[in-house]
């Protein structure tokens, strides 16, 4: 299969009625590149229609093709199964719901070119109370980093991430979660692997018409159980 340059990976999991609009939107963005690219989508299992709009997208676009979990087995796991087939030289990610605007995709890539392995979002909010909770948790969860991992990025959790393919897929193997807690895992493997990490900063703009699949409360505490797991493992 001849190589690509660029594979952008979109995990799926309940997207309602708002995913076909921002895929059309994310197409967009990637013709304007100028450069050969493919989506691959991932299905993980979702209880809504989701699984139908991605079989009709991908008849649809020339460029996509998909991947189809049988059970639910997460976010993470449904990314590194992405970056797994992926022939792009350059791949990443961004979550469908498009809280952050697909518009960064070709600043994220042109870091890459620029000599980069990893480049992850550092997401900044609106203000207002609706993203108040999301901002506080968010804050916290990046200090418990910095202080049980001792790793110098601001927002892990971030899902809008590029990666040099090549490089990031000697990683993957040392990454254990399945779930939310990959993102963090998968920075912090490549920061202690010798990997070239940036940041870019995205604005995150909250959408009221997609119900969130993040539990703030009940997330927040199981990436801190995550965290010490970690550290537990690096430090033995």
């Amino acid at each position: 299969m001849p190589k690509l340059y660029i594979s952008l990976i979109i995990p799926c999991y309940n997207e309602g009625p708002t995913f076909e609009e921002s895929v059309k939107k994310i197409i967009n963005e990637l013709k304007k590149l100028k450069k050969d690219w493919e989506i691959i989508f991932v299905e993980d299992k979702s209880n809504d229609k989701t699984k139908e709009t991605v079989e009709k997208l991908v008849k649809r676009i020339k460029n996509a093709r998909a991947i189809y979990h049988t059970k639910n087995q997460g976010r993470g796991k449904s990314v590194a199964d992405g970056i797994k087939v992926a022939r792009g030289k350059i791949c990443g990610y961004l979550d469908v719901d498009l809280e952050v605007s697909e518009k960064y995709i070709p600043i994220f890539i042109k870091e890459i070119e620029n000599g980069v392995d990893l480049v992850v979002g550092k997401r900044f909010y609106e203000g207002g109370l609706k993203n108040l909770t999301r901002f506080v948790s968010s804050k916290v969860y990046a200090i418990a980093v910095k202080s049980i991992l001792e790793l110098l990025i601001d927002d892990t959790e971030a899902g809008y991430k590029f990666f040099r393919t090549k490089k990031i897929l000697t990683i993957l193997p040392k990454v254990k979660s399945k779930h939310w807690f990959w993102d963090t895992e998968i920075c912090a493997q490549a920061h202690w692997q010798g990997l070239k990490v940036s940041q870019i900063p995205v604005l995150f703009r909250r959408r009221d018409d997609k119900k969130s699949t993040v539990r703030v409360i009940t997330d927040t505490i199981d990436y801190l159980k995550s965290l010490s797991r970690l550290k537990f493992e690096i430090s033995k």
